[in-house]
């Protein structure tokens, strides 16, 4: 295990810890009770009173609050991410335990202060709406999380154009248990009961028009819980004319607001991120979150914390994401890759908690319009190669645009299937995942995908406009007419530890970054496209480029994608 990652909390010896309670030490947390006046998000402040303090005494939340410690390591299985830790360190919907106050640094904790509790006046409340394309371009779907099974309550959505009359709108409800997980920890240290998912498809909605809409409960006694209300704008007719802008980027992770440490501390980049996204969400339309979503590692409630950090951005515009190794690779599971990156989820959080409109969520490929644009979203987490099933996919989504009502086709997929100068892809020598663009490269050319992205590698990488390894365009900046292959973007620089550059100099990377950031498509009509990728520090575009076009410039032939022809007349 690198250094990466290893911090503070998981280097506690919890298991050493013993009893020093004094008198003379006293830890308060206030408000005593959370969301009184409808919060989902409040902040706590904490009053700590000692004596005789030393620089290694320490505060921590432990969760839940009554685990057994001495038996907390015998629980475990072997798992990708060490050192263990025998309580999930995290913040999550219900009563938080009390804070603790120690002495003794982490090798050697005593337990001197214990705070009272904090309690939610409504620990079942709905909350983190988040939005996503349905299977239609006129369907809004919206998903959240509440402590209500179905025998409780009767889940819905009141919506409306806003400032007109609202409709309801009842919702699905699923859920998880531990024997749901394939592993450890999340079938043991990191199991936390997930509460309810609810969601509700909103149909038949009027093109580019502003709704409301609000969360709702039915409680058998007649009464009703609500969440805030929201808003989002719906999506343009697939080939309408207008101003469209999209957001790409993977790897993101969550990061903690108040400056505690947390066990998978490494998506340093997160929250610059988040904050960048949510400062321009004005210009925003639609978001892709490609892979990698909260580096939870099987510690269950991080996807809380996750829905809380994105809820913004989230709950106003569809968040679409894809699947990464960290949320599907397990051994045994049916994964691609034999690893055991999602701490034993194997896919089931990011099914369960997230919509994509995919025939079936456990196969995470699906296709989705947004006016002009048309996106492929390939996971890579299962096989894609010639012949399987994702392969037939691929091909029908790329084939069925109609390239002259939506002239912008995007291909996105996890892991790096086309071109990366990463460091351990240059010391394998394929500059791609392993059997990565071999069966795919022909489909990409044949159907003239303009760009494609990937995140997995936590850097920012852009290529010429490659085919069979080859620059096919000189242009660096401005393209125009005849592209003649497909741009490889590498984008997954969103919060997590940042990827090294091979030393080899490749001769199709036009631009590297080691540095974390996002990248934004804007489509202004059929015929002009603008690129831009955008540090998460400050905003600011450090890469650019556009692509101008008319539909006989996709029609026009290219090698290795041209329709037979004949003379005879």
């Amino acid at each position: 295990m690198s250094a990466i990652g290893v911090q503070p909390l998981s280097k506690i010896a919890i298991e050493k810890a013993s009893l020093a309670l004094s008198e003379s030490a006293s830890v308060k947390a206030s408000p005593l009770v959370l969301g009184l006046k409808g919060e989902d998000t409040q902040w706590v402040t904490v009053d700590l009173e000692y004596p005789d303090p030393s620089e290694n005494d320490w505060v921590g939340v432990f969760s839940p609050a009554k685990f057994n410690s001495s038996s907390c390591y015998s629980e475990y299985a072997p798992k990708e991410q060490t050192p263990y830790i025998c309580s999930a360190p995290i913040k999550y919907n219900g009563q938080i335990s009390p804070l603790r106050y120690l002495q003794g640094g982490l090798s050697n904790p005593k337990l001197v202060a214990v705070s009272n509790h904090i309690s939610f006046a409504n620990p079942k409340a709905p909350l983190y709406p988040r939005l996503a394309q349905g299977k239609s371009w006129n369907e809004m779907t919206v998903t959240w999380t509440s402590g209500y099974n179905i025998d409780e309550a009767i889940p819905f959505v009141e919506w409306g154009l806003r400032g007109q009359l609202q409709t309801r709108s009842p919702a699905g409800t699923l859920t998880f248990n531990r024997n749901s997980m394939c592993g450890s920890p999340a079938r043991t240290v990191g199991w936390r009961d997930p509460g309810f998912i609810h969601t509700s498809f909103l149909k038949d909605l009027w093109l580019n028009s502003m709704y409301t809409y609000k969360m709702g409960h039915l409680l058998s006694n007649g009464s009703y819980i609500w969440s805030k209300m929201y808003s989002f704008k719906s999506s343009p007719y697939p080939g309408q004319d207008s101003l469209q802008q999209v957001i790409i980027f993977g790897d993101m992770g969550k990061a903690e607001r108040d400056g505690s440490n947390e066990y998978s501390n490494y998506q340093p980049g997160s929250l610059n991120t988040t904050d960048q996204l949510i400062k321009d969400l004005k210009n925003i339309d639609i978001v892709f979150h490609i892979g990698d979503i909260t580096y939870s590692n099987g510690y269950i409630s991080q996807w809380d914390q996750f829905t809380s950090q994105v809820e913004p951005i989230a709950s106003t515009v569809p968040y679409m994401i894809a699947s990464g190794n960290h949320e599907r690779d397990w051994p045994g599971s049916g994964s691609f890759y034999d690893t055991m990156d999602s701490g034993g989820e194997c896919g089931v959080l990011a099914e369960t908690m997230f919509y994509v409109p995919a025939e079936n969520r456990a196969k995470f490929w699906y296709s989705t319009d947004y006016g002009m644009f048309h996106f492929c979203i390939a996971d890579t987490e299962h096989d894609w190669r010639e012949g399987s099933e994702q392969y037939r996919f691929i091909e029908h989504c790329l084939a069925s645009v109609d390239r002259q009502k939506q002239p912008w086709l995007i291909f996105a997929a996890h892991r790096v299937l086309g071109y990366s100068s990463d460091k351990w892809y240059g010391l394998e020598g394929s500059f791609e995942e392993p059997m990565g663009r071999e069966s795919l490269q022909r489909l990409w050319q044949k159907y003239k995908v303009d760009i494609a992205f990937y995140g997995h590698v936590h850097n920012y990488e852009r290529t010429c406009p490659v085919y069979q390894h080859k620059c096919v365009n000189s242009e660096r900046s401005n393209y125009s007419g005849l592209v003649n292959g497909t741009i490889h973007v590498v984008v997954g620089g969103g919060g997590s530890h940042l990827s090294e550059f091979s030393e080899v100099e490749t001769i199709w990377s036009l631009y590297k970054d080691y540095d974390f950031g996002f990248v934004k498509l804007t489509a202004f009509n059929h015929s002009s496209l603008l690129f831009e990728y955008k540090k998460s520090s400050d905003g600011n575009v450090y890469d650019s480029f556009t692509i101008s076009r008319d539909y006989r410039d996709v029609l026009a032939c290219v090698h290795d994608g041209c329709e037979a022809t004949t003379l005879a007349s």
